[in-house]
């Protein structure tokens, strides 16, 4: 099966933040998002609500439970107590635990996961317990993800930005997809579903899904939202959905 599309609605939000107003609606657009085809919806809640508010999370919830419930509901963020009890209270279907420092502008490496395991292991062991699939987000990293299997986590997230980043440099793109692909191997291989993020558009996503064929999902908010800006959230959908191989 292809990889799944989660469509990142945090892009969309801090544009409507940047106004007191209500548009673009958050969900609106989750709506167009999901009924194009989409898999899922992913927020990533931060303090400052710079993007996402607190009072987006249950109208997004609620949109998912009453119009498609077949989609999944993805919240991201930094496992403090705060963020641990909103997810608890608004039951995402995959929580993806990032490290960043909450005020940093987005997530940009994965978790010393042999260093900081005892720090994770407890927060997954609630997470797990609460019925939420956990990822973990993880740098393109081989002999790193042996120890993110033994925090109980289902998943890492692989952190795609440096592949992203090589758009206009085929060579370095080719070496930054093979890093991919073999820290993808390795987590297969020590039993963990596999998921990717950050900087994926439409011309870096067929390569990415033709190394990684057993690659479960894709987030993607920036260039999708910037790809719908010019083609609109229902057909930007669509191309990202055909380059995922749907």
């Amino acid at each position: 099966m292809p990889a799944k599309l989660s469509v990142n609605l945090n892009a969309i939000a801090m544009l409507r933040n940047r106004r007191d107003l209500p548009w673009p609606s958050v969900t609106g657009l989750g709506r167009i998002a999901l009924a194009a085809g989409a898999h899922g919806l992913t927020v990533h809640p931060r303090p400052d609500e710079r993007h996402i508010r607190r009072s987006d999370l249950p109208q997004i919830r609620a949109l998912i439970d009453d119009e498609f419930p077949h989609a999944e509901f993805n919240i991201e963020g930094y496992p403090s107590e705060e963020f641990l009890r909103l997810v608890e209270e608004h039951q995402p279907e995959q929580v993806t635990l990032v490290p960043d420092d909450p005020a940093q502008a987005t997530s940009d490496h994965g978790w010393n996961f042999a260093g900081q395991a005892a720090f994770l292991v407890p927060i997954v062991r609630r997470l797990k317990k609460g019925g939420f699939r956990v990822s973990l987000f993880s740098d393109p990293d081989p002999e790193a993800v042996a120890a993110a299997s033994q925090t109980g986590a289902d998943r890492i997230e692989l952190y795609t930005g440096p592949y992203g980043a090589c758009h206009s440099d085929s060579g370095k793109a080719g070496n930054e997809l093979e890093r991919l692909g073999k820290t993808a191997d390795a987590a297969l291989a020590a039993g963990l579903g596999v998921n990717a993020g950050h900087d994926l558009v439409v011309d870096n996503l067929p390569p990415l899904v033709a190394r990684i064929p057993a690659l479960a999902e894709v987030s993607i908010g920036h260039g999708l939202t910037a790809d719908a800006l010019e083609h609109g959230m229902a057909r930007s959908v669509q191309r990202f959905l055909k380059a995922c191989g749907w």
